[in-house]
């Protein structure tokens, strides 16, 4: 079936049971997102490789009008074309609008004044789930799939990660003694004499001070200094305490949303205008600690995505090309006939989770559905990749070999923006 379609297999049907029907939501979803439309909305989920049973499929929706709007989802899924239909409850403090289903724009104040009273919906939510005296993650799951208010975003993290504990009472305590924990390392393991460490140990630290200065080389602020020493501290001591993986390259790119989320808790207004001299020593060591835990927590269930030969990257780069394969044969045989190996372009995107694909300021929005996902990350990051390659596949299917390689290594993304064009 071809990649414009976006469907897997006609026989799908749209009972919320068929796996392959979730998928196409999915997709449906995350192709808006690639058009520029939005990013995903509120879809619904492959939780589960195998079909769920009715008593157990059962979404929470965000009010009775989102209920209302997810059934007329569920009829996008049954034969529109893909991203056209969006939920209007997904506009959120993160200037993400929605697509209407009917292809018309509604006039600029008519939008404008939506997303406001969207947006004070979806923060009194969070607020409410956030004020509990136990959060429920599975709440705060579904409403951070579609985006977490940004000045929201640190808590939400550090809960859906499962650094910060439900409970509101330990919490405090908990982070305290984490952060206590970390310096300890870093006293450890990186303030040490390089007579203190074994050869192996000295050319890890070695590559990692190359790769710092290399990450995320278009953002400013990156290249500061006290971001890099920062950036350097966190990765040794988190390859000291990961033996079975070390510094993989790549790992320093998935630090960068964690180092810009939890700055931005103590430093205020655009990136560009941000001052590491505005931190003391403690904030500076706070952050990196939140950092740290968090990123030890976020690759605890993708451990053998960055073992030796890095199998979980290879498994998903196959599942990708067989998923290819099932919904947009054309371009999968074109890719086949060319002699490009997926592994040649989607090691990379699977590597370091898209980061270097889109926009920089579009990445933490991303990991908020990154971390609601939990540990069916894996599966949705195949989903997202198929869909870049059907966004585009009648434009790969006229490219040559390096023309194909060239394009998908450079993909166009860089005007891609939080708002709807």
């Amino acid at each position: 079936m071809s990649g414009s379609g976006g469907g897997v297999g006609s026989g799908a049907g749209g009972s919320p049971n068929n796996t392959e029907w979730r998928f196409n939501q999915t997709l449906r979803n995350v192709q808006g997102m690639l058009k520029g439309r939005s990013f995903p909305g509120k879809v619904l989920l492959t939780r589960r490789s195998e079909p769920l049973s009715p008593p157990d499929y059962s979404p929470r929706f965000e009010s009775e009008n989102d209920e209302y709007e997810h059934k007329e989802g569920s009829q996008e899924g049954e034969g529109q074309a893909p991203g056209n239909s969006f939920d209007s409850a997904s506009a959120k403090k993160s200037n993400i609008l929605s697509t209407s289903s009917s292809n018309s724009l509604p006039d600029a104040q008519g939008l404008v004044s939506g997303a406001r009273a969207t947006d004070s919906a979806r923060i009194d939510k969070f607020t409410k789930e956030l004020s509990r005296p136990a959060v429920i993650l599975d709440n705060l799951r579904e409403l951070s799939w579609s985006g977490v208010p940004p000045y929201m975003q640190p808590n939400v993290w550090r809960l859906l990660l499962g650094y910060a504990p439900p409970n509101k009472d330990r919490r405090e305590g908990v982070l305290t003694r984490k952060r206590l924990e970390y310096v300890e390392c870093v006293s450890q393991y990186y303030d040490i004499p390089d007579s203190e460490r074994s050869d192996e140990e000295i050319t890890m630290l070695r590559q990692i001070a190359v790769d710092c200065p290399r990450t995320v080389p278009d953002v400013t602020f990156f290249q500061n200094p006290q971001i890099q020493k920062s950036l350097e501290r966190i990765l040794y001591t988190w390859a000291i305490r990961h033996p079975a993986s070390g510094y993989v390259q790549g790992i320093n790119d998935l630090v960068t949303p964690f180092l810009v989320v939890f700055l931005s808790e103590h430093l205020e207004g655009n990136m560009d205008s941000w001052s590491m001299d505005n931190l003391s020593a403690q904030d500076i060591s706070n952050i990196e600690a939140d950092c740290y835990w968090c990123l030890s927590k976020f690759l605890d269930g993708m451990q053998d995505h960055y073992t030796f030969a890095q199998p979980g990257i290879q498994r998903l780069v196959f599942r990708l090309k067989e998923l290819v394969r099932r919904i947009d044969e054309p371009v999968s045989k074109h890719i086949e006939e060319q002699g490009l190996e997926f592994l040649q372009f989607a090691f990379r995107w699977f590597n370091c989770l898209l980061i270097r694909e889109i926009p920089f300021h579009l990445v933490t929005r991303l990991w908020d559905t990154y971390l609601a996902e939990g540990d069916y990350l894996p599966d949705f990051l195949v989903y997202i990749s198929a869909s870049f390659l059907l966004t585009w596949s009648d434009k790969l299917q006229k490219l040559d070999f390096q023309e194909m390689v060239m394009f998908l290594q450079h993909l166009p993304t860089r005007t891609w923006a939080h708002l709807a064009s």
